[in-house]
C-alpha cells in the first residue's frame, strides 16, 4: 500500500526523536538509524513469528547501510515478559551480538517485546541506543512512544525504567499480517486517546464503526468504495485511511503528553492510564496471556466510565457511547468469565499508581477531558468491579 511517510517528532530536548509512519519503512531502517560514526553493530530482537515475516527485510536494510546486524528471537507474550528473558538478552548482546556501548538494540515486534528489549537496553552498559520497530497496532499507537520499559514482577510492569528510543519506525505494511484480535487491541488504545485527549478522534472512530448496519464477512481486501479495509471481526472492519490517521494522531497526542511530563512527575502523563488500573488488574486476575492488554484496557475503560458516572461527573450517555464503540470494534466490555474478583481487587492495590494505599483512577468529565484522582471511595470502585463481574463475557479470541 504505497503511501507517503509522515513524521512525528517527540520533543524532549537532546532526547528528542522521530517517529516515521508509512509503507515500506522497514527497507529504510538502516539509513534512518541515528548512530554515531563509531557504531557498527546492531542487535535486532524479535519473536519467532515476526522474525519469519520481517527479519530478512530488516537485516537487509542494515546491510545496505553498512551495519553489522544480528537477529535474536525470544518467546512471545506476557509470560515471557520477565527477568529471565532480559538476562538472555544481556547474554546474547555481550557474547553473541558483541554489542558495545556505541551499538543499538532494535525491538522488532509488539508492545510486550518493546518493553522487554527497552529494559534490556536501558540496563546494558548503563544504557545503549534503543530503536522501536513496532509491528502491531497497539505498539504503533501507544507503547513504542514515550520511553516506558519494563517487566512483570508480582504485578504488571512493576520493574522498569524510563528509556527513550532514539528512533521509532512504524511500517504500516506490517499491519497486513496482523490477526483481527491484535488489530482490535490496538484500536482500544486509539479509542483511549480519543476519550482522554481528542473527542474528534473518538467521534471519527464512532462514525466509521457505527455509521451503518453490520457488514457481511470479508477477508482482508476492499471495503466500501473500493478502499482497502482490515477485518476487526466477522462483521466489522476498519479502513486503511482510519488506521493511518489513528497511528499518526495517537503519536501526536501521546508525544505531546510525554513532552510535558516525561517521567510522570506532574500528573499529566497519568492521563494515559485511562482504563489501565482496572485493565491491568483484570489481566492479572484472569492470568497473564489469557486476555490481551488491549482487551483488558477496553474492559477497564468501560469500568472507569461507570465509576465516573457513579461519582456524578460523567454522563451516562458518554459511558454508553464508549461501551458501544468498544463493542462495535469487537472488543470485550465485560469482565472475563471465571475471573477471581478478589484477585482483581488485590491487584488494583498493587498498581504502580497506588499512593499510601489509595487507588488512583484516571476518569473523564467528558470526551476529550480527563483527570486523575485518588478520592474515589474504595466502596465505589469495589461496587463497580463487583457489578461488572456479574456480567461475565465469553472466552477471548
Amino acid at each position: 500500500m504505497p503511501t507517503a511517510t509522515s513524521t512525528v517528532t517527540i520533543a524532549l530536548g537532546e532526547r528528542s526523536y522521530a517517529v516515521h509512519i508509512g509503507a515500506g519503512e522497514l527497507a529504510r531502517l538502516g539509513e534512518r538509524l541515528p548512530l554515531g560514526p563509531a557504531a557498527s553493530r546492531v542487535m535486532v530482537v524479535s519473536n519467532p513469528g515476526i522474525a519469519k515475516h520481517y527479519g530478512a527485510a530488516v537485516m537487509q536494510a542494515l546491510a545496505d547501510a553498512g551495519l553489522e546486524g544480528s537477529l535474536h528471537t525470544v518467546a512471545a507474550g506476557e509470560r515471557a515478559k520477565g527477568l529471565r528473558t532480559v538476562a538472555r538478552l544481556w547474554d546474547a548482546a555481550i557474547h553473541e551480538a558483541r554489542l558495545d556501548r556505541h551499538g543499538a538494540m532494535v525491538a522488532l515486534g509488539g508492545g510486550v517485546l518493546g518493553d522487554v528489549v527497552g529494559f534490556a537496553a536501558a540496563t546494558l552498559y548503563r544504557g545503549v541506543s534503543f530503536v522501536q520497530v513496532p509491528t502491531t497496532l497497539v505498539a504503533m499507537v501507544d507503547s513504542s512512544v514515550g520511553g516506558k520499559t519494563g517487566i512483570n514482577w508480582h504485578g504488571k510492569n512493576l520493574i522498569g525504567a524510563f528509556w527513550q528510543p532514539s528512533l521509532v519506525v512504524a511500517d504500516l505494511d506490517t499491519l497486513r499480517t496482523l490477526p483481527p484480535r491484535e488489530l482490535r487491541c490496538g484500536l482500544a488504545e486509539v479509542i483511549k486517546h480519543g476519550c482522554i485527549l481528542d473527542a474528534g478522534l473518538f467521534e471519527r472512530i464512532e462514525r466509521e464503526l457505527l455509521a451503518g448496519p453490520p457488514l457481511p464477512p470479508l477477508p482482508w481486501g476492499e471495503g466500501a468504495g473500493g478502499q482497502p479495509a482490515y477485518p476487526l471481526s466477522r462483521t466489522a472492519r476498519v479502513s486503511e485511511e482510519l488506521l493511518r490517521y489513528s497511528v499518526q494522531r495517537s503519536c501526536e497526542l501521546k508525544g505531546a503528553v510525554v513532552a510535558e511530563d516525561e517521567r510522570e512527575t506532574t500528573g499529566r502523563r497519568a492521563l494515559l492510564n485511562f482504563g489501565h488500573t482496572f485493565g491491568h488488574a483484570i489481566e492479572s486476575g484472569a492470568g497473564y496471556g489469557n486476555w490481551l492488554h488491549g482487551e483488558a484496557v477496553a474492559i477497564g475503560m468501560v469500568l472507569a466510565a461507570r465509576a465516573g458516572v457513579r461519582r456524578g461527573e460523567l454522563s451516562e450517555d458518554v459511558a454508553a457511547r464508549i461501551e458501544r464503540v468498544c463493542a462495535a470494534a469487537g472488543l470485550p466490555t465485560r469482565v472475563p468469565k471465571g475471573t477471581d474478583r478478589e484477585a482483581v481487587w488485590a491487584a488494583m492495590h498493587k498498581d504502580k499508581k497506588v499512593r499510601a494505599g489509595t487507588i488512583r483512577l484516571t476518569l473523564l468529565r467528558r470526551l476529550g477531558e480527563a483527570f486523575v484522582t485518588g478520592d474515589t471511595p474504595p466502596e465505589t470502585i469495589r461496587e463497580v468491579l463487583w457489578e461488572a463481574a456479574e456480567e461475565v463475557s465469553d472466552e477471548p479470541g
